[in-house]
């Protein structure tokens, strides 16, 4: 439910705050005055086009925030979760327009894309009237209406379900089958590879303990000859080894430790020193010891370093990449190989699940063609009642020409009208006025109201060309939808407006500099005040006043 809307320097709104109920609201005012500000700025925080001239003049950004209460509108709240937007069973959506760069759009306080607040906008607001969410054109919108009409919600997720898995093992199919036609020229490659690395055997990570061990025999004459100096010089040396001559200062300096005590601290030092080397000549005697000059071991290491790194060169991967290439080839060549087995097992599943497809599909066709029957009877007589005698509302279900399965079933559906008697029924979109549609939007709503899913109905000009017996049934149409959902409608009837739970004036105040654009909650005498101006003409007199109390008092708002 939409609970609130912030304007700023919109059009010739300063600043506005509009606190917003559940139950119908009406919003009335002269012409001219800005009622259709409010729509033109919740349009464009769902998701309209910006451009900088709704920045008010003189000013240099315009900002619109509208607040939404989720918590009973199960799909925008899941659809909130699955882009990180959700917040505590509230939305709001923010909007900024400038003079310089792009609009800024913001869910809950993060950055959104113009094609979210749309998305999101969908399952919040459904406007009405001549406006660019008019969503009753839409085929997707028209389908979901008559099927949550139907409430066969189970049917419509098994036939979507059931396309999908038919249409992922299809493309498992014609993947499949393509790559067999073309499998004998890769077989003959893939066996020629697959034998190449299998008669390699390189092993995971063996590339690098090669090139290790390698780098250690190519050096060995190096490393011996300079480990046994190092031995000999630390332990061996006949002149007097490092080993021998820190033993005798340690000793000499030990001694004269007890003449200058500061000398005990070096002696020590020497002493940990001798520690270390002795350690150190332990490591390098076992080094020398485990050391070999292996030209037989080092020649095989060239030449299997050198076969790996050419292999992995034909096949423009690193070496270490080899083993997983090997695994990769080797289960594309199984999968060819197999192929005629894995095409039939593919065959038999896909039948079994066109078969599911086509019996789910086919209680939907049905289903679809009883409900629309009934639908369409009841829009028609609602029609009568709104101020279009003569009219017919029709819902023709058109079969997918070249498609055999489809997401949303076997056919297609579209809402016809017949504007007057003996008129061929044509899509609504082509023959009906702005007035008219938001008239059969309302019929279809007011049938629908306890199924249909979007929480806040919007009616602009849902009254243009009607007047005294049918604005009052307009009225108690759009009382009635409010008793399921929030309504809002812009209204210049006062038949309309005496029915609305909420009453909000727009009004329009101007001086030599600027114009203004307010909207106010009327109290009871302020509604007959505005009821008489509605009703009245250039003087309202205090029958007209008296005619505004009576008809509030009548619809039980006096």
């Amino acid at each position: 439910m939409l609970t609130h809307i912030h304007i700023w320097n919109f059009a010739i709104v300063e600043a506005l705050d509009i606190e917003l109920e559940p139950g119908l609201s009406v919003l009335t005012g002269e012409t001219g005055a800005g009622k259709s500000i409010l729509l033109d700025a919740l349009g464009l925080a769902l998701g309209d086009r910006a451009d900088s001239t709704v920045i008010r003049h003189g000013e240099s950004r315009a900002e619109i925030s509208v607040t939404f209460d989720t918590s009973k509108v199960a799909n925008a709240e899941a659809w909130l979760k699955e882009h990180e937007l959700d917040s505590e069973h509230e939305c709001i959506i923010r909007r900024t327009v400038s003079e310089k760069g792009p609009s800024k759009a913001f869910i809950n306080g993060k950055p959104a894309t113009v094609q979210q607040l749309r998305e999101l906008a969908e399952m919040l607001v459904d406007l009405h009237g001549q406006h660019e969410h008019q969503s009753l054109m839409k085929a997707d919108i028209q389908q979901q209406l008559l099927d949550d009409y139907a409430n066969h919600s189970d049917l419509v997720t098994k036939v979507s379900t059931s396309f999908k898995e038919w249409n992922k093992l299809n493309n498992e199919f014609n993947k499949l089958n393509t790559v067999k036609n073309e499998q004998d020229h890769r077989l003959d490659l893939l066996r020629y590879q697959v034998n190449e690395l299998e008669t390699i055997n390189i092993q995971k990570g063996e590339s690098k303990k090669l090139d290790i061990e390698h780098k250690r025999l190519s050096n060995a004459s190096l490393l011996l000859q300079t480990t046994e100096q190092a031995l000999h010089a630390l332990q061996e040396s006949d002149k007097g080894s490092i080993s021998q001559q820190l033993t005798y200062f340690t000793l000499e300096l030990q001694q004269l430790g007890k003449t200058d005590n500061k000398l005990n601290e070096i002696a020590s030092l020497l002493d940990n020193a001798m520690i270390q080397i002795n350690e150190a000549s332990t490591e390098l005697h076992q080094y020398v010891d485990n050391l070999e000059l292996d030209p037989q071991r080092l020649s095989y290491l060239d030449e299997r370093i050198s076969s790996i790194h050419n292999l992995a060169r034909k096949h423009k991967v690193d070496a270490d990449a080899l083993p997983e290439l090997f695994e990769q080839l080797q289960k594309e060549l199984d999968s060819i190989e197999n192929a005629d087995d894995h095409l039939e097992k593919l065959q038999q599943d896909i039948a079994v699940i066109a078969k599911a497809y086509q019996e789910a599909a086919k209680a939907l066709t049905q289903s679809r063609t009883k409900v629309a029957k009934v639908l369409s009877t009841k829009v028609t007589e609602n029609m009568q009642e709104l101020g279009m005698e003569g009219g017919a509302f029709e819902i023709a279900l058109n079969p997918y020409e070249t498609e055999l399965f489809h997401s949303n079933g076997n056919e297609q559906i579209e809402f016809l009208v017949s504007a007057n008697p003996g008129s061929p029924a044509k899509s609504l979109s082509k023959v009906a006025s702005g007035g008219e549609i938001s008239r059969i939007s309302l019929a279809i709503q007011v049938i629908a109201a306890e199924s249909t899913r979007i929480p806040t109905l919007i009616f602009d000009e849902v009254d243009v060309g009607i007047g005294g017996r049918v604005a009052e049934i307009v009225g108690l149409k759009l009382k009635q939808l409010a008793t399921h959902r929030q309504v809002i409608c812009v209204t210049h009837l006062a038949q309309v407006a005496a029915l609305g739970d909420h009453h909000l004036q727009v009004s329009k105040q101007s001086d030599a500099a600027t114009t203004i654009s307010q909207i106010n909650y009327l109290d009871k005498s302020q509604r007959v005040k505005e009821l008489a101006r509605m009703m009245g003409g250039i003087e309202i007199t205090q029958q007209t006043l008296s005619h505004a109390e009576e008809m509030l008092g009548k619809v039980g708002n006096g």
